[in-house]
């Protein structure tokens, strides 16, 4: 996408700009600790069960923060608010450094767990896009911010290669040093140039409902479990991608390689995914993406060859982006206007929660069953999804979708 295309003029438009550029920083920077987080902590690890606890925390971290950094945008505003949030990318990014310089494991969970909170901050980026704009450019302001996503994709876990050898006899090093500079730029990007500009404010005659209220429709159990298993599942594969590649004798660098085409099946789609679920519907675009974690399941299964680990994440990457916009539809039918904040809140929770577990165990089910056995363990992830879903499908025509 042209950046240039953007059309709207006004401080929406040079909000969105800003949000792009601070989109591509952080994703550049998550990309470097997705590229090497598993291979540091395997290095650093006193048990190599744990190797991707700091992997981990990086889900985990982002899981704890959501809803407090809603708290704090809603409190001191989104300019402030977000440069936070880079901040602690700056300081997780050298607590990093520091880290791997003394051999530190637990000092390094630490900085991987500020990236974490950085990435609970960074992923309001494209809803702040959305209300700097009037509705007919909310999903092209979007759009602007994904773009600067997708670029970093391709960027990230090359810096990540070039970088981890930078600093002479401590790999990774340079690395992290990398992360914490993208971060900081980040920080002074937002404040130097991002306006807050309020939303235009929720009318409703409706008062909103309770959350368990909302939490107890099938409707959102349904899009809720749909992104929560595409969250678990793609963090359970791609945290011990790398660690298998390296395990089978593959250099760093195709390991980065691997998380770069990985990350381009993440971010690529998003162009197009939500005109195909205007088009097709929820229901082809959810099955394709389950399909496609299928596919990746048996492509990883069948061969350990370095085009089979390519094959395998590209298809991960994008059946995640299906499944998450299939789901992301589904919930935004089970709320109304005025209830959208809080309920994107615990929904984001829950996403990072399970990607938490998903990358919490993958240590532990690399090293105890192995690489085959791990992408079977994506079945039973799927299964519970489609239950919910089925359950959503017998009530459907009893408790019809909010407008």
């Amino acid at each position: 996408m042209n950046l240039a295309s953007f059309a709207p003029h006004g401080p929406g438009s040079r909000n969105a700009f800003v949000l792009a550029v601070s989109q591509g920083l952080y994703v550049c920077g998550i990309s470097v600790d997705l590229t090497l987080t598993g291979i540091t902590g395997y290095q650093l690890a006193p048990d190599k069960t744990l190797a991707t606890l700091p992997f981990a925390l990086i889900t985990v971290g982002a899981a704890v923060v959501t809803v407090f950094a809603a708290y704090v945008i809603g409190r001191i505003g989104r300019r402030l608010g977000f440069a936070i949030g880079s901040l602690c990318g700056t300081i997780g990014g050298l607590v990093s450094v520091f880290a791997v310089f003394h051999a530190n494991f637990w000092l390094f969970c630490l900085g991987t767990a500020l990236i974490g909170a950085y990435q609970g901050f960074a992923q309001y980026y494209s809803i702040a896009a959305a209300d700097s704009v009037t509705t007919e450019f909310k999903s092209r302001a979007i759009s602007t911010v994904l773009a600067g996503g997708v670029l970093a994709a391709l960027a990230g876990p090359a810096l990540a290669a070039l970088t981890s050898t930078l600093i002479p006899g401590v790999m990774f090093a340079g690395a992290y040093m990398l992360v914490a500079v993208l971060a900081l730029l980040a920080t002074a990007t937002v404040l130097a140039l991002y306006r807050d500009i309020e939303p235009v404010a929720i009318v409703s005659d409706v008062p909103p409902r309770p959350l368990r209220d909302i939490i107890r429709q099938p409707i959102f159990g349904a899009g809720v479990a749909t992104t929560m298993a595409s969250a678990a599942a793609m963090t359970l594969v791609m945290t011990a991608a790398p660690l298998a590649a390296v395990a089978c004798g593959y250099p760093i660098e195709d390991g980065a390689h691997i998380i770069q085409l990985h990350l381009i099946g993440m971010f690529v789609p998003s162009f197009f995914s939500g005109r195909l679920v205007a088009k097709f519907g929820v229901w082809p675009v959810l099955a394709a993406g389950m399909a496609l974690f299928v596919v990746c399941a048996a492509t990883a299964i069948s061969s350990t060859a370095l085009p089979a680990f390519f094959a395998a994440l590209f298809f991960l990457g994008v059946g995640w982006n299906l499944m998450v916009v299939a789901g992301t539809t589904l919930l935004a039918q089970s709320y109304r206007p005025n209830e959208r904040p809080k309920t994107q809140a615990i929904s984001g929770l829950f996403n990072n929660l399970a990607g938490s577990a998903g990358a919490l165990s993958a240590g532990v089910a690399l090293q105890t069953a192995g690489w085959n056995l791990l992408n079977l363990g994506m079945a039973p992830i799927l299964v519970l999804s489609l239950i919910m879903i089925l359950r959503w499908v017998r009530a459907r025509h009893r408790e019809p979708a909010l407008a």
